[in-house]
């Protein structure tokens, strides 16, 4: 049995800190480019610990070795973050999830939720056998949109992808009910989330849309909330202390 299938998990708008991980560190990564990466840290447990304090109910939690080379390498770390956050917060788990055992593994460490996404755009079909095996609130799909199109390894310019809404559609008909829409443009550079392209996803009424990429401000994540997403993904405005996140917190309820 899966440890977190007896947690409840939260519900209405949530925000969930990001704590991406490279080699063992916390890392942001600006576009997706592991090429244009800064350190914050090199104890992500403290980090979850931190997050807990201020109230959050959700983490992100990123294997970028994983996503990057399909391999995870991060198990033992993402293990400490889950028991670090503590059996009130809910950690979602991404990166390098291309199969069944690798989503199972994730979520027997006490994962709430695993996301995946390169796996999914090129089999829709898998996530229909996740969440047969699962249930829809065990997984998340990740939609990292570029030029409108969303692509898996989103990292690497040029990466074949099919339109973001058409994606949407074809996975939500498979079973998701959840979608993390990264906006990689503006992934890590706090400029503000894509509004637009959230706006698209939200009217589909397909599934909860998670805004990610540029919320960076009180007032960002005010309008993603008002256009109807589900939660937003914060990372790189916490750790350079351009938001606070217990303010943050209270300001969603």
């Amino acid at each position: 049995m899966i440890e977190r299938e007896r947690q409840t998990l939260p519900t209405g708008f949530q925000l969930l800190p990001a704590i991406d991980l490279l080699g063992g560190m916390v890392v942001r990564l600006a576009e997706g480019d592991f090429d244009s990466q800064t350190v914050y840290g090199d104890d992500p447990a403290e980090f979850a610990r931190s997050f807990a304090a201020a109230g959050a109910r959700w983490i992100h939690v990123v294997d970028l070795d994983g996503a990057r080379d399909g391999a995870r390498r991060q198990t033992e770390v993402v293990t400490r973050i889950v028991a670090a956050a503590g059996e009130s917060v809910a950690c979602e788990v991404a990166g390098g999830l291309r199969d069944e055992a690798a989503v199972a593994a994730v979520l027997e460490a006490g994962a709430a939720r695993a996301v995946v996404g390169t796996a999914a755009l090129r089999d829709p079909a898998f996530v229909q056998r996740l969440v047969a095996r699962f249930g829809a609130e065990r997984l998340a799909v990740a939609l990292d949109v570029r030029d409108g199109l969303a692509v898996g390894q989103g990292w690497v310019p040029g990466a074949v992808g099919v339109l973001a809404e058409e994606a949407l559609a074809t996975l939500a008909d498979r079973g998701a009910r959840t979608f993390i829409v990264t906006a990689i443009e503006r992934d890590g550079l706090l400029s503000g989330p894509n509004l637009e392209l959230l706006g698209r996803m939200v009217r589909l009424r397909r599934g909860a849309i998670i805004a990610s990429a540029g919320v960076s401000s009180l007032s960002d994540i005010v309008a993603v909330r008002a256009i109807g997403c589900a939660g937003a993904i914060i990372g790189r405005a916490l750790y350079e202390e351009r938001l606070d996140l217990g303010e943050a917190l209270r300001l969603v309820g």
